[in-house]
């Protein structure tokens, strides 16, 4: 039974820990890092609206439907963003890593291949997940791209899925990884965590 609790995550370089209503300060801090907010194709608040943001992530949480994260690097414990597990189908071991987003500054380093390894080495060995999803955007190519590296296969696209904050309507890109596939990603995971 997929039994999904608070847990902090960590390699040498990363620390994934609960989020809280401590962390209200250092998101806005890490979401005006490139003023993540302007983008059309995430979902990031503005600071002033991270007090709203977290309480809404930790109700999910209360519920067993989330159980979100700040994502921490580890060298002057500096929080860069957030990712959560989401849409929690305990009845089937599956669960979604989403609500992700990295500070600019720290896109396209280290901090993505650690963290989507700690949160997918804790579902498949931890937590018994049979799959976990990636949802994104689909004009979104950074972050299919980083989605695709990872090995995770694409299910296909949900057209019309969601309408935006600015608006727009947005296709979704599902991809996924299946517990028989977790071994050999780990496998090229493990030595891109000391290259990254």
């Amino acid at each position: 039974m997929l039994h999904i609790e608070p847990v902090t995550l960590s390699t040498d370089r990363l620390t994934l820990r609960p989020l809280s209503l401590a962390d209200v300060p250092a998101l806005g801090v890490a979401a005006s890092d490139g003023e993540l907010w302007e983008k059309k194709t995430t979902t990031v608040p503005r600071p002033e609206e991270f007090e709203a943001y977290v309480q809404k992530a930790l109700e999910l949480q209360a519920a067993g439907l989330a159980l979100p994260f700040a994502t921490v690097v580890n060298d002057g414990n500096r929080v860069v963003g957030s990712t959560r597990y989401m849409n929690i189908d305990v009845a089937n071991r599956r669960a979604e890593i989403g609500t992700t987003w990295i500070a600019t500054s720290w896109q396209r380093t280290f901090v993505n291949t650690h963290a989507k390894f700690l949160m997918l080495r804790h579902a498949f060995e931890v937590l018994g997940c049979l799959a976990v999803e990636i949802r994104t955007h689909a004009r979104n190519d950074q972050s299919r791209a980083a989605v695709e590296r990872l090995g995770a296969k694409l299910d296909g696209i949900l057209r019309q899925h969601m309408i935006m904050p600015d608006g727009h309507i947005r296709d979704t890109a599902v991809y996924s990884i299946v517990r028989e596939e977790w071994p050999a990603m780990k496998a090229r995971l493990e030595p891109r965590l000391a290259s990254a």
